[in-house]
């Protein structure tokens, strides 16, 4: 096909993740012109979910490769990955789920590494069912970063031109004050940049968020602005690199969302992800930066408190569809510079 073929894993079943990937895949059949979604998942629940979403489960159709998809706008074309979770509980941890989680995503990473599918794209799995399956990652991002074996690595917001970064995600406050080293501080800033000038952007315009408040303040509210992050900065500027910070958060966000910075990095999750989903909602989506193929996901959970209810909307799996399809064709530039980053690393 002379568009990019992406797995869809199928997420944690006990969550929203099979409705709206029967929503996305049926209901928006303009999606079949970009690119040929493949889902990576268990047959009897993805039945169930496009049942619950009100749709035919007869259009769920077993495969054995991705490359025997049709891609046929009528149906839901599913490579069949471990034994059936169809009788999973809706709305309730579970191991089974969270171990059918972990399964999706690894055997979509094989498909990727096979040069069967061209990108991947993740409905929610749920940390804590992942956790009692036996698979002890954080998330999303540092399974696919172990699958890929990739050392330096983002996790990236993405809404129309802004970019948001990371230097640290699922780690304790405490533990992200520790975590953002000179050396991290430099690999994400390099990271950025490489993303940027991947898009064609020759010298992208990063700005770096402060981790302290005021950006510390002159070192009236903390020294690891001063000590660690405008250091980095200064390097970075060195290197050739259009970095500017650190800046205030408070400040340099807003900025952004107004357009006046394209690439953001922010020190940890919630003060990148709070301002950015308070403003964007189920407009953004959630890329890897660092990996050899395109990686994007819903900028949403599991919602094990409607899952079953039939009201789950597909708009942010939809987006991040249409994402991935964008990105798979150039990806490799993507890679060609972050695999500089990583081995530098």
């Amino acid at each position: 096909m002379d568009i990019p073929r992406l797995a869809v894993t199928q997420g944690d079943v006990a969550g929203i993740g099979p409705e709206i990937i029967a929503r996305a895949l049926l209901e928006h059949p303009d999606l079949r012109e970009r690119c040929a979604p493949v889902v990576v998942g268990d047959a009897d629940a993805m039945r169930r979910g496009a049942r619950l979403a009100g749709l035919d489960p007869d259009t769920v159709a077993v495969i054995a490769d991705p490359a025997d998809a049709t891609n046929d706008p009528g149906l839901i074309e599913l490579v069949q990955t471990g034994p059936s979770l169809g009788d999973i509980p809706l709305g309730e941890l579970s191991a089974a789920a969270g171990d059918g989680a972990h399964r999706f995503v690894v055997r979509a990473c094989d498909l990727a590494k096979e040069g069967k599918v061209d990108g991947i794209v993740t409905p929610p799995l749920n940390k804590a069912a992942m956790h009692l399956g036996g698979h002890p990652y954080p998330g999303h991002t540092e399974l696919l970063a172990h699958e890929f074996g990739v050392q330096n690595f983002s996790l990236v917001l993405g809404a129309g031109d802004l970019y948001l970064f990371h230097l640290t995600t699922h780690v304790s406050l405490r533990q992200a004050i520790e975590d953002i080293t000179p050396q991290r501080t430099d690999n994400v800033i390099a990271l950025a940049a490489a993303f940027g000038k991947a898009l064609g952007r020759e010298h992208p315009r990063i700005g770096l968020a402060g981790l302290n408040p005021h950006a510390g303040e002159n070192r009236l509210f903390g020294d690891e602005d001063a000590d660690v992050l405008a250091p980095a900065v200064a390097r970075a500027q060195a290197r050739g690199i259009d970095a500017h910070g650190p800046i205030a958060a408070d400040a340099l966000i807003p900025q952004a969302v107004r357009g006046k910075w394209n690439l953001v990095i922010a020190c940890y999750h919630d003060q990148g992800h709070a301002p950015f989903k308070a403003v964007y909602g189920d407009d953004g989506v959630n890329i890897t930066v660092g990996l050899p193929v395109v990686r994007v996901s819903v900028d949403h959970g599991t919602a094990f408190d409607i899952a079953g209810k039939g009201i789950a909307r597909e708009g942010s799996l939809v987006l991040a569809i249409e994402r991935a399809a964008e990105l798979a064709p150039g990806w490799h530039h993507v890679w060609d510079q972050a695999r500089q980053v990583d081995l530098q690393a």
